[in-house]
């Protein structure tokens, strides 16, 4: 089986879409297609089959998933042993901002521990925006919030929804709740505003940040709380307790099609398995 087609067959996988595993492979989708059935050809059975409107993984297909990624991952390994300079090239990572304090570091001291002589450029956006640059062939990897029932990425850990505010901040239920929130296609801003409408809570949306630095400082402030992970709560804020849930995230470094060498699929298990092994260190007031 060709190695790249099996990569392509991967993509898939991992995206779920015929459109974004194309974008990934840099194909047309209709070469990606094309592709996927002459795999099928020289397997000898259908790897896909419709659910609906939806594509999903044939029994075939599920088959050829855990075998694929073993072959992928053998070449990737025997490729990375025998070009090991490449490693000098610049490893090009994602993260949201707000995962800048309690995820990053760990990623990045697995990495030197891995290449002590790795040079590494950050890119500091949201997942959505990261997500298209790693499909773009702009980033080598990425960390993401996954969407539910997603193969999406190494899972990294898990973070869980909550409501902040200043120390001192009083709540104030007979005037509308002033909020300052991650933009519109944040699981936890729609969540907030979800979960005060069903409860018929008065709210003002004060105020929608692309950054988690800006959403606490204007909650610092005592402007307006807001909602986002715990793991990106910092010290001067408190959890806001006797608030409707929110919902839990799972935080994930994906890769692109095209692995840089460092991001092989040993280091990534490897890295995955410190995060696992490791509780984070949450500092609440």
């Amino acid at each position: 089986m060709d190695i790249e087609a099996l990569r392509s067959f991967l993509a898939f996988v991992e995206t779920g879409s015929f459109t974004r595993a194309a974008k990934q492979i840099n194909r047309t989708q209709s070469a990606f297609s094309a592709q996927m059935r002459k795999l099928e050809d020289e397997i000898g059975a259908p790897l896909f089959e419709k659910d609906g409107r939806n594509l999903m993984l044939s029994e075939a297909g599920i088959r050829l998933r855990s075998h694929a990624k073993n072959l992928v991952s053998f070449h990737d390994s025997a490729l990375s042993q025998m070009q090991k300079f490449q490693a000098k090239t610049p490893l090009r990572l994602g993260c949201p901002e707000d995962y800048n304090d309690a995820v990053l570091p760990v990623v990045i001291a697995a990495l030197k521990c891995a290449a002590p002589m790795c040079s590494i450029q950050i890119y500091s956006e949201p997942s959505v925006s990261l997500r298209q640059k790693l499909d773009s062939g702009e980033l080598d990897g990425a960390i993401l919030t996954r969407s539910p029932n997603s193969e999406e990425g190494y899972w990294l850990t898990a973070d869980q929804g909550v409501w902040i505010a200043a120390p001192d901040y009083q709540m104030n239920f007979h005037q509308p709740l002033p909020l300052a929130l991650f933009q519109f296609d944040c699981k936890y801003h729609a969540a907030a505003i979800d979960s005060l409408t069903k409860r018929g809570v008065d709210y003002q949306l004060l105020a929608c940040c692309n950054t988690a630095s800006a959403q606490r400082a204007i909650v610092r402030q005592g402007l307006a709380i807001g909602a986002m992970g715990k793991l990106s709560v910092s010290p001067d804020l408190r959890i806001v307790e006797n608030m409707p849930p929110l919902p839990a995230v799972d935080v994930v470094l994906a890769v692109g099609a095209k692995p840089h060498p460092l991001l092989s699929d040993e280091f990534l298990k490897q890295l995955s398995g410190k995060f696992r092994l490791r509780k984070p260190q949450l500092h609440l007031v």
